[in-house]
């Protein structure tokens, strides 16, 4: 039974239609300009209350409280304003921010004549001056939860379903930035006639709104644009495939009708610029584009989308300015029309896209993206590709691996003028298209150079190969790129990869968010590789090995606490097959032998690093009581060294020891499938006997060799495993 609010007659009559089944009727149900037909934001005394006023720099600044009256209810808005001292008949912008941020002027625009305001909607107590929610609106706090109240949606706090679209905190939201517009408007600097708008995040959800308001003559929305709730919320995606299509609840039903961004779409008013990501969290790419189809054919439009983007647009070039310039300041920059695209076969049956951008001789560059498969526009594998001009069309070969799939693809187009746009989004299933056919190649090379990781700058190691490094300690990198089918794991493969970093540095491994593997980086001169099997990998929960390689879709690298990824260098991801294991890829020479190498090991736990045919400090032979070695392995305790034997070898032969370059007490010690079979005891290379150790390792599975402090401390504790070699069993 739903229980009944305060409620307005449309809202009424649309839970009547809802309870008698006819929900779906979109025309019965209230539209965003029915919802603000009676809300005036110039009404009532703003009861201005000047906390803060100063001119600096030749800029006048100034932090208030305002009323805003919303529902019959009194707000104190928080605001800041800022403009050059003596304008007159400024242009004004509303600088609108982001979920749980707070008023921030944009200095930029003010140093270019811009009267600037941006006010507080998100009410977060814990900075001294914010937004002051009375009890009865707790739900405006952003922070709503932790204050004991609940963010109202397309359902109420008691979990009955939204009558009322008043009620939301988006209505909410919307109010206030509303009633922030028409104190900007007061201010004695600001032509009225010459206002815009722009909002960051969640302040571009809110946008949309504002576009609505005759009094706003153009509008930017980063990122946000609508079509979260239910879309998101539900995984209704457009290009689901089969396409699925979700019952809406009433609640959920009146929300999109009356109160979702993308509901405002037929009846904006002011110039509309959409600036994201592909691959952001709000809402969905191609749903996003959509939103425009539903303009007036006289309100002029576009959108530019960057290519793997989350939430940021830095390569989206001059638009934001260039739009607001052009319709408020109304100046004659250069603004391209929007171009003609479409996906189709060649003769041989391979798609294509065909792209007539408009004013051509003014590109600056046109890069094409393609992508395969992933309904979900937040997982999507975005790849760039080359496009060919003929004339002024450009031409590129998009290759798929499942004709019944989808592809899709769009391109972004930089002008002369720095100003960047998208083209539409085109999303197709080639069998649609007639006899097309399957021509991509997978690539067992991952990444090369920085690849699709995030947050990664370009590195060169030594001997000049070029790799990655992370740049952001705290979050580290990931990569999306393996649900794409180019670089999909193929069923039992490993992983492997080059690394450079002098100093140990001990990392997580985590694929497809939940299984995770701690694994030891060692420190060394040179690049070392790794390989990581995906029973390596455990879940988090339960400690179970992940299935398969081939089920990745998302691969992450973190530092454990103390450690530090920027000082770890990347290079030549790729999948090995899984029967190329460490025991059997590399071969016993022509005596029998096969000597241990770092590159052997599956898992290598230690203080430092370990050096092949060296001393743990490098460029001098392995010394063992006095004797000189050839080939071995230097290491320093702690140091646990785990090599695969897979039941191929009959015997390990090794000379262990302290090496004779340092004095530290330690203790070696040798297993074998986890059983001890030889421990050194506590000793110093001082008066240390070397003697060769032979231990039987028939159809044993795993080496692992372990050097442990004696005692005292780590200094100088310098070990060797020299002569250290396996001999091929029957």
């Amino acid at each position: 039974m739903l229980k009944i609010r305060k409620i307005g007659v449309g809202a009424l009559a649309s839970l009547m239609l809802v309870q008698s089944g006819v929900a779906e009727s979109q025309a019965a149900l209230p539209t965003p300009p029915e919802v603000w037909q009676n809300y005036d934001p110039d009404a009532g005394n703003f009861k201005e209350e000047i906390i803060k006023e100063q001119t600096k720099g030749g800029i006048y600044y100034k932090e208030s409280y305002i009323s805003a009256y919303v529902n019959g209810i009194e707000i104190r808005v928080f605001c800041k304003y800022a403009v050059k001292a003596g304008a007159k008949q400024a242009p004004g912008l509303m600088n609108v921010h982001g979920w749980m941020g707070g008023p921030a002027i944009d200095q930029g625009y003010v140093n270019d004549g811009w009267a600037v305001m941006a006010h507080d909607y998100s009410g977060l107590t814990k900075r001294e001056h914010h937004t002051k929610y009375p009890k009865t609106m707790g739900h405006g706090h952003m922070d709503a939860r932790e204050k004991g109240f609940k963010l109202i949606y397309d359902s109420m706090p008691d979990g009955s379903q939204m009558i009322d679209p008043k009620a939301t905190s988006h209505y909410l939201w919307n109010a206030i930035q509303r009633r922030a517009l028409s104190y900007l408007l007061a201010q004695k600097e600001v032509d009225p006639d010459r206002i815009g708008a722009k909002g960051y995040s969640y302040g571009g959800t809110i946008m949309w709104n504002m576009g609505m308001d005759p009094r706003v003559k153009a509008v930017v929305a980063y990122f946000g644009i609508g079509w979260i709730n239910y879309y998101r919320d539900r995984s209704v995606w457009k290009h689901n495939l089969p396409y699925k299509d979700v019952p809406k609840s009433p609640g959920q039903a009146l929300f999109l009708s009356a109160v979702a961004p993308q509901a405002h779409a037929p009846y904006i008013t002011a110039a509309s610029l959409w600036l994201s990501g592909s691959n952001d969290h709000h809402g969905g790419h191609e749903r996003g584009c959509d939103t425009f189809k539903k303009f007036k054919a006289e309100v002029p439009w576009d959108f530019a989308i960057q290519a793997r983007g989350h939430h940021n647009t830095e390569k989206l070039g001059d638009d934001c300015k260039l739009w607001l310039e052009k319709h408020v300041l109304e100046k004659d920059h250069f603004w391209p029309a929007r171009s003609d695209s479409k996906i189709t076969l060649d003769a041989d049956g391979v798609p294509e896209l065909h792209l007539t951008p408009a004013s051509p001789e003014r590109i600056k560059n046109l890069q094409v993206y393609m992508c395969l498969k992933t309904a979900n526009n937040i997982a999507r594998v975005w790849s760039d590709v080359t496009s060919v001009r003929k004339g002024n069309v450009w031409i590129a070969k998009l290759p798929v691996f499942d004709i019944d799939d989808y592809l899709f693809s769009y391109a972004n187009i930089r002008y002369e003028n720095d100003s960047v746009v998208s083209t539409d989004f085109e999303a197709v299933l080639p069998s649609s298209l007639g006899k097309a056919v399957a021509t991509g190649k997978k690539s067992d090379i991952i990444s090369e150079g920085t690849g699709q990781w995030h947050d990664v700058g370009p590195a060169e190691g030594v001997g000049g190969i070029k790799g990655f490094r992370p740049i952001n300690n705290r979050f580290g990198t990931y990569s999306r790129q393996f649900a794409d089918p180019r670089w999909q794991a193929p069923k039992a493969s490993n992983l492997k990869f080059k690394f450079y970093c002098t100093q140990p540095q001990r990392l997580q491994f985590v694929a497809n968010e939940h299984w995770l593997a701690e694994i030891e980086m060692t420190a060394s001169d040179d690049w070392q590789t790794m390989t990581i099997q995906a029973k390596q990998m455990k879940h988090t929960s339960n400690q179970q090995p992940f299935h398969d390689w081939s089920r990745a879709t998302i691969i992450s690298i973190k530092s454990v606490k103390g450690a530090d990824i920027t000082k770890v260098v990347f290079a030549d991801f790729k999948w090995t097959a899984a029967k190329d294991a460490k025991s059997s890829k590399f071969k016993p020479d022509s005596e029998g032998k096969l000597y241990l190498t770092k590159e052997m090991a599956t898992k290598t736990k230690t203080f430092w690093r370990v050096m092949d045919d060296q001393s743990i400090e490098g460029k001098k032979k392995i010394s063992v009581g006095g004797n000189i070695f050839d080939r071995g392995l230097g290491v320093h305790s702690e140091s646990n060294i785990v090599f695969p034997l897979d039941g191929k070898f009959k015997t390990f032969h090794v000379v262990p020891g302290p090496d004779d370059a340092h004095k530290g007490l330690l203790e070696m010690k040798i297993l074998v499938d986890g059983k001890a079979v030889y421990a050194s005891g506590k000793v110093r290379s001082i008066g240390f006997e070397a003697q060769p150790v032979i231990i039987p390792v028939q159809g044993a599975k795993e080496l692992t060799l372990i050097v442990t402090n004696g005692g005292d401390d780590l200094g100088g504790d310098h070990a060797s495993w020299a002569d250290a070699y396996l001999t091929a069993g029957e």
